[in-house]
């Protein structure tokens, strides 16, 4: 036997022995495995004990690492084998997902056969160099007309949708789902309770959008590990189909949800808390979350993520994170949805950075005119609602009391009705158009 030969062989050994650990500890969410040569983000089995675990590298401890396993730490045995699995996070691709819904390892929930025939994609890809992604130049009609009117959206743009509790978020998502001019939805629910999973299937989404969606849940009673596996699966699903061409729709609630997550892993590495108990791995891990959107190559994938405002403070740091890094954010107002104006958007407080490259001049026109009857008749609101305005004291004021059922109107939309983009805009600029003519008399008589 050659020298050679020998040496190959030593290192073998080696790997096999490094490729199985033992369990040192059990620490809390995480057991701690001695002997375990792995990096951070691997796949592990733990074996030995009630019922085998799988778990994920987060971090280490010395000669140790720390595993966060996928479930609970239930039936985790002292001394049980770790055997080292995948060396890097991945999910299984493919069209054979469409219509259906996999949990944060590819695997189908729904209740249907197997999916078969699927290829395995790294969950932990990077974001596209900046100099690689195509400039935004196309709009995506959403279906939605507040949204195609006062915020157009373009293929491959990020947008948040910032909201508290219980002002209809979930159902402007499905909304978009529906109506998006969109090849391929990729919906990921993170956190959401598991009853809220199957209602949003199978009501709010419905089963033509599902046919052409694929759905990636993960509910809030499962590990923090499985909740960022989620995310991070849904992206590279949405990353398979751009990069066969399609113009992708990912849809994300909640990223707030997915800070948690980290927040939760990160503590449990022995990372620091910083702002407001949130540690410093949240906004990075965040920042690449976000930036793998865009469009790349032939195709695009088109972000849309729901941010948590905590008591509607937009302020707090995963919002404030959050908006620093996406192209524009739509605004759910509690005010407008106590009132019943669906969807509950406040045009004033939302923008997207992208509007004027999107669309045209004429449009930006009419929607400066849309917004700045918007922002007077704020001014004097309280006044109207109490009789106390007195009629011709503001010329633009005026203008804006009596268009104000028209502007409303345009705004407000069926929860299951889909708008045509042309015909949505046809109808602002007609608004504004009156809005001119009627600014016109009164100068005209002044």
């Amino acid at each position: 036997m050659s020298v050679f030969r020998r040496a190959i062989e030593r290192v073998d050994a080696c790997e096999a022995v490094a490729r199985i650990g033992r369990v040192r500890a059990v620490r809390g969410l995480c057991a701690v495995a001695r002997d375990l040569v792995a990096p951070v983000g691997a796949l592990v089995r733990i074996e030995g004990g009630v019922r085998m675990i799988f778990g994920e590298v987060i971090g280490f401890d010395g000669d140790d690492a720390i595993v966060m396993p996928l479930e609970t730490c239930e039936g985790i045995a002292q001394g049980a084998p770790v055997v080292l699995e995948e060396r890097q996070g991945s999910i299984g691709v493919g069209d054979g997902q469409l219509g259906r819904v996999v949990d944060a390892l590819g695997r189908a929930i729904d209740g249907g056969v197997a999916i078969r025939g699927l290829e395995r994609r790294a969950i932990n890809a990077q974001p596209a160099g900046p100099m690689e992604r195509r400039l935004i130049r196309e709009v995506l009609p959403s279906g939605v007309r507040c949204v195609d009117c006062m915020t157009p959206i373009g293929r491959g743009q990020r947008i948040g949708i910032f909201a508290g509790p219980g002002v209809g978020k979930s159902t402007l998502l499905a909304q978009l789902a529906r109506g998006a001019a969109s090849d391929v939805n990729v919906i990921a629910l993170i956190g959401e309770r598991g009853r809220e999973v199957g209602e949003f299937v199978h009501e709010t989404l419905g089963d033509e959008a599902l046919a052409r969606s694929v759905v990636v849940a993960s509910t809030g009673d499962e590990s923090p590990v499985m909740r960022v596996r989620a995310a991070k699966g849904a992206c590279a699903i949405a990353e398979h189909f751009r990069d066969r061409g399609a113009d992708v729709l990912l849809i994300m609630d909640s990223a707030t949800r997915f800070a948690h997550a980290q927040r939760q892993i990160g503590l449990a590495a022995g990372e620091p808390p910083a702002t407001r108990g949130y540690t410093p791995s949240v906004f990075s891990e965040l920042s690449r979350l976000l930036e793998r959107a865009g469009a790349i190559g032939g195709g695009s994938i088109t972000g849309m993520y729901t941010i948590l405002v905590e008591g509607d403070d937009m302020t707090e740091p995963v919002a404030d994170a959050a908006r620093g890094v996406l192209d524009g954010h739509l605004v759910l107002s509690r005010r407008l949805a106590q009132r019943g104006h669906y969807p509950a958007i406040d045009v004033l407080d939302s923008v997207s950075r992208v509007a004027s490259q999107v669309v045209g001049s004429e449009h930006m026109e009419a929607r400066r005119v849309l917004i700045s009857l918007l922002a007077r008749y704020r001014e004097v609101e309280e006044l109207v609602r109490i009789g106390a305005y007195a009629k011709g004291s503001d010329a633009h004021a005026d203008v804006a009391i009596e268009l104000m059922a028209s502007i409303e109107g345009l705004l407000t939309q069926g929860m299951e009705e889909t708008c045509e983009m042309e015909q949505s805009v046809s109808a602002m600029r007609d608004i504004a158009s009156r809005a001119g003519q009627m600014l016109a008399q009164v100068r005209g008589a002044a």
